[in-house]
Order: structure tokens, then C-alpha cells, then sequence
């Protein structure tokens, strides 16, 4: 009897409920505290960089670095994902803060899923402003001080949107969603962002490039992706395809051009329109 007795007993040193919710309160307020003091930091960054008279404060390179950074820290019983998404919430609101931005999405690929990769990526104090088709997104972004648009990374029904992005001074892709690459990923929609960034601020790992090509083919086809990620849409100007290639790090846009002709098609033009950060794999866990 003594020794069940004693089992039920709990430890003399063991923290009672009451002390621990007290530590979890002083955590919760530290927390805010944090987040109060990053607040006065961007105050103070917004006076020196004069980021409302410059645009756009979205700083691809930095965000995709600070999320790779999330995943090799990141340990315990919080799921990865809520560590993931508060940051994401945290980093595009004081985004806002210092130069506020609307997210232009287009909604032809299901409104459910780009909501959820809009909502998770920018949160709620971002405004959201939906569109039926791409060419709408890139028209409200090029028309904007410093928005964002986001648009599905595979083929649409709404044709080569990405060719509206081949003149100088239009917009460009910027950044890939999602910056964390698993397969449980809660928002898990493939999506292309387009804005403007400061030269400085761009990640280059991987580069998007708009080909026109006449004569394409499903041979053609083969070629183009087994060396880089192709989305391909009918182009009723060139008798062929409107391409947009990623080209991943190390890879070659003339080897490209030269596995096309060897399949049969003429390349008609290329333009540089945009480049983003190669996607962070998450290691599978054991």
C-alpha cells in the first residue's frame, strides 16, 4: 500500500499547474514585448531607408534566407508549420508597416487554395484583392506603388501572362511560394509572385525566362523539361508556344535554346522576366 501511496504522489521539487501557467503567461508576454520592440525598430528603419517614398520594402532574398533559417533551428513539440506561418504573418505585417501593399491573386485555379497560400504567406492585415486570370494581377501590380500579385506556377486556361512582363519597366517575378518545400505543407499551392524589388533585394538562384517559339511539338516539349521547368501555352502570334522557363542554378539558357532546335523549333525571342530563390526541401524526419 506505502509504495502505490507513494506513486501517486508527485515529486517535492515538481512545478504545480499554477507555476506553470504562470510561465507560460511570461512567455506569452515577453513574446509581445519582442514584437512590440521590433515594431520601434521599424519605426526607426522607415526614417532611415525612407522606405514609404521608395516602394516596394518586400525583400525576397532576406525572407527565403529567413525561412531557411526557421526550419534548421526549429525543434520541440510545435509543429513546424504554426512556427512557419507565424513568421511569415510577422514578416509580411511590419512589410506593410513600413510601405503598405495589397496582394492581387488570381483565383483561376481554385479560390480555396490561393486564398489559404495568400492568408498564410501575408496574413490577414495585408489587404487581398482577388482576380478572375493573370493579366488582371499583373495589370493591378504594374499600375501599383508597390503591390503584390500572386499567380499559379503551372499552365492556366488564361494564356502566356508572363509575357506582360517582358518590357523594362514592368513588374517581375520575384519569389516562389511556398518558400518551404514538404509534402504536408498546410498551404502547399504552387505560386508565382510578382512585384517590383529593388536590384539589391532579388534572390537569383533561379531564373524565369519568356521564350516564343514556332514548330513547338511534344519532342519539343521533352527537351525543354528535362533541363528546367517549363510551363508551355499555345502562341497564335508565332504559330507555336509561349514558354516560361525556370532555370534552375548552374543551368544554361543556351543549352536550352539548342535542345529546341535540335527537336524541330525555332526560337523566336527571349526576355528575362523575373527570377526567385530555389525552393527549401524539408528533411523528411526519421
Amino acid at each position: 500500500m506505502g509504495a502505490g501511496k507513494a506513486m501517486t504522489n508527485k515529486p517535492k521539487d515538481a512545478p504545480s499547474l499554477g507555476d506553470l501557467r504562470k510561465d507560460i503567461d511570461r512567455i506569452d508576454e515577453a513574446m509581445h514585448g519582442l514584437l512590440m520592440e521590433r515594431g520601434q525598430i521599424i519605426d526607426r528603419l522607415i526614417s532611415v531607408k525612407k522606405t514609404q517614398e521608395t516602394g516596394s520594402a518586400f525583400r525576397p532574398a532576406r525572407e527565403a534566407d529567413m525561412m531557411r533559417r526557421l526550419v534548421q533551428r526549429h525543434k520541440g513539440i510545435l509543429p513546424l508549420d504554426t512556427a512557419e506561418s507565424i513568421l511569415r504573418v510577422i514578416i509580411a505585417t511590419f512589410t506593410h508597416v513600413q510601405a503598405p501593399f495589397s496582394v492581387h491573386a488570381d483565383l483561376s485555379a481554385g479560390d480555396a487554395m490561393m486564398r489559404d497560400s495568400a492568408r498564410f504567406h501575408f496574413g490577414f492585415t495585408v489587404p487581398f484583392v482577388p482576380h478572375v486570370g493573370a493579366a488582371g494581377v499583373v495589370e493591378a501590380v504594374s499600375e501599383s506603388k508597390g503591390d503584390l500579385g500572386l499567380v499559379p506556377a503551372f499552365a492556366t486556361t488564361h494564356g502566356a501572362w508572363w509575357t506582360a512582363l517582358e518590357f523594362a519597366s514592368a513588374p517581375k517575378i520575384i519569389a516562389r511560394l511556398p518558400f518551404l518545400d514538404r509534402a504536408d505543407h498546410p498551404a502547399p499551392l504552387n505560386v508565382f509572385v510578382v512585384s517590383r524589388a529593388a536590384a539589391d533585394a532579388m534572390a537569383t538562384e533561379v531564373e524565369t525566362w519568356s521564350l516564343r517559339v514556332a514548330g513547338w511539338s511534344a519532342k519539343a516539349a521533352r527537351a525543354a523539361s528535362a533541363l528546367a521547368e517549363t510551363i508551355a501555352v499555345p502562341d497564335s502570334a508565332f504559330d507555336g508556344a509561349a514558354l516560361l522557363i525556370s532555370l534552375p542554378p548552374g543551368g544554361d539558357l543556351t543549352a536550352i535554346k539548342d535542345a529546341l532546335v535540335k527537336a524541330g523549333v525555332t526560337v523566336r525571342s527571349a526576355a528575362l522576366v523575373g527570377s526567385h530563390a530555389t525552393r527549401y526541401t524539408v528533411p523528411e524526419k526519421p
